[in-house]
């Protein structure tokens, strides 16, 4: 392996590096590798090159050698001269050469190769990407003076850069070029081919050197090297050193092989691409949509994400997680809601069924309460008619028997009023009540129906007004079923014992409670906790509906129901429900 420049030089080194992988990759992991740096930038002497050949001869006059692999135009050009002295019959494999007539003439019968070619074009072409309002380019460097390396962009110049103005720094020493690039003109750019001395007998490495210039210049550098970049240039298309050693090593290993070289053509290769600077696109605002198309970006800051990708991804996972758990709960809680709804709208309708069951098994006593006032009513009628027909009636009896048929009109109307109110189906209608009143009214309307059954209705209501907000309605319905319940349970027993007592007293200072008390037979406490499900029942004819709508219709107002052995006999329910003073959140 001959290469032009330093062995040592990271270029270089990539390329021995794919030359050598591609060697154990085909199973010739076993081939020697001599590689020799001809230093060729730096030593130019013929009598430097004698020494070479004669060093050579020496050197390998008892090694064989199956293929030379020439990396460079200069390594061909060494070749050309001497090959017949060193190794007239060994046939040869290029790379790191341009498709040029001046390096096609350099290439012998027995010599294949592939080509790598950065064009002026697209040189250019990353320059106006780097400063989208060029109008000057400035090359630096000393390769590009060469016929064989990159000679050939004089040619291209006329088409390539017709619009541009071209200042030409090459062959300037260092310490003027660092101050020359440092006062460029805008809308400039640099291009940059390679530097390997200043012109006054010190040498650098490319590499190197770029940075030196990069140290000072003022505006952005475009390069034709992978192994330049990161050393304060933009980028632009450049050639692919590890790509070169894979195709040469690719190439020799079937020469090695025993393939004749006519049977492996010259070819293009794909050694060259758009590489750019992330760092440096950001210090010369270069937006990446203005770059060539496929352009590939390197030492990009990597983005919290690309830190922590799989920290990332835990996190978008739990967020994903929760938010499929909390859009199912909101359409579990849209389903609850929906079926509350529906199950308060059943609920209002059994209760409805409910209450005209009850007020059906108090036909005979509504009737007989209406029946009351009704005969009253005309029984005065008759005695005022009679007085009217007397000479000199007294109107002042008349009065009185007027204010008695009004009263007993009165009490008619309220028997029918309360007797509709129960039978109303409507919705929920939140209103502030007082407790005592709910009992007061519910064991008045049953005063006829306890009256009938031989039961005496008690009530010991608080002293002080309870409110609560709730339907005037449902809470009747809970102390009538109780009331009703209770007459049940004591109608059979002796008459000392067929009493019920409604009563209503102050809870823990944020409720009221509200208890109805029989003297009956009292509930075994296997069957207390049963009470109130649906369709349980004690009674023969019973439906077992009662307790169950009034547990629903309690905890629907956000209280409590429960049952209770009565001490000496009989059983006491409970209704526990929030005062309104400690329930400002409900409204109506």
């Amino acid at each position: 392996m001959l290469e032009q420049s330093d062995v040592r030089s990271s270029f270089y080194a990539d390329i021995f590096a794919g030359i050598r992988d591609e060697a154990s990759a085909r199973g010739q992991s076993h081939a020697t590798i001599y590689a020799e740096n001809l230093d060729l930038a730096r030593f130019r002497d013929p009598q430097y090159e004698g020494s070479l050949v004669e060093h050579f001869r020496t050197k390998y006059a008892d090694h064989p050698i199956g293929v030379i692999v020439a990396i460079g135009v200069d390594s061909l050009r060494f070749l050309q001269r001497s090959k017949a002295t060193l190794w007239h019959d060994v046939p040869v494999v290029f790379g790191f050469v341009p498709d040029q007539p001046e390096t096609r003439a350099l290439l012998s019968p027995d010599t294949t190769g592939t080509f790598a070619n950065v064009t002026l074009a697209q040189m250019i072409a990353a320059a106006r990407a780097a400063a989208p309002d060029l109008t000057r380019i400035v090359l630096v460097g000393e390769a590009w003076k060469d016929p064989a390396i990159f000679g050939h962009w004089k040619d291209e110049m006329p088409e390539a850069g017709v619009d541009l103005a071209v200042t030409d720094l090459s062959g300037v020493n260092m310490q003027e070029l660092r101050r020359r690039v440092a006062a460029l003109p805008a809308q400039s750019a640099i291009i940059y081919s390679a530097i390997y001395s200043d012109g006054e007998g010190t040498f650098y490495s490319p590499a190197h050197a770029l940075e030196l210039v990069a140290q000072t210049a003022n505006r952005p550098i475009v390069i034709a090297s992978e192994t330049f970049l990161g050393r304060g240039a933009i980028g632009g298309f450049l050639l692919l050193p590890g790509v070169i050693g894979h195709d040469a090593g690719r190439q020799a290993m079937r020469v090695l092989a025993g393939e004749p070289v006519p049977n492996i053509p010259l070819s293009a290769g794909d050694n060259v691409r758009p590489i750019f600077d992330w760092r440096q696109l950001q210090r010369w605002q270069v937006a990446e949509s203005g770059l060539p198309q496929g352009s590939e970006i390197r030492f990009r800051t990597p983005t919290i994400v690309e830190q922590y990708r799989w920290q990332s991804l835990t996190a978008v996972a739990i967020i994903l997680i929760q938010a499929l758990l909390i859009t199912g709960m909101l359409y579990e809680r849209q389903r609850r809601h929906l079926a509350e709804i529906e199950a308060r709208s059943r609920m209002s309708e059994l209760a409805h069924l409910n209450r005209r069951a009850t007020a059906g098994e108090m036909t005979a006593s509504i009737a007989h309460e209406l029946n009351q006032p009704l005969a009253a009513i005309l029984s005065n009628a008759e005695a005022a008619e009679s007085l009217l027909k007397r000479p000199s009636p007294d109107l002042a009896e008349i009065g009185e028997i007027l204010l008695d048929i009004r009263r007993d009109d009165e009490r008619a109307s309220g028997v029918i009023k309360h007797l509709r109110s129960l039978l109303k189906k409507g919705e929920f209608e939140a209103e502030l009540i007082d407790i005592n009143d709910t009992v007061r009214d519910v064991f008045q309307f049953l005063a006829v129906q306890a009256l009938v059954r031989g039961v005496k209705l008690e009530t010991d209501l608080a002293g002080t007004v309870l409110h609560v907000w709730g339907d005037r309605i449902e809470l009747e319905q809970v102390v009538l079923n109780l009331a009703m319940n209770a007459m049940d349970a004591a109608e059979q027993q002796p008459k000392e014992r067929r009493r019920v007592i409604g009563r209503t007293e102050p809870g823990n200072g944020k409720s009221v409670v509200v208890s109805v008390v029989d003297f009956g037979q009292g509930i075994p406490a296997e069957r207390l906790a049963r009470v109130f499900d649906p369709f349980f029942t004690t009674k023969e004819q019973g439906m077992g509906v009662g307790l169950s709508i009034a547990r629903t219709i309690v905890e629907m107002h956000r209280g409590r129901i429960w049952a209770d052995q009565r001490p000496g006999g009989g059983a006491v329910f409970f209704v526990s429900l929030p005062l309104a003073s400690a329930d400002k959140g409900r409204t109506k």
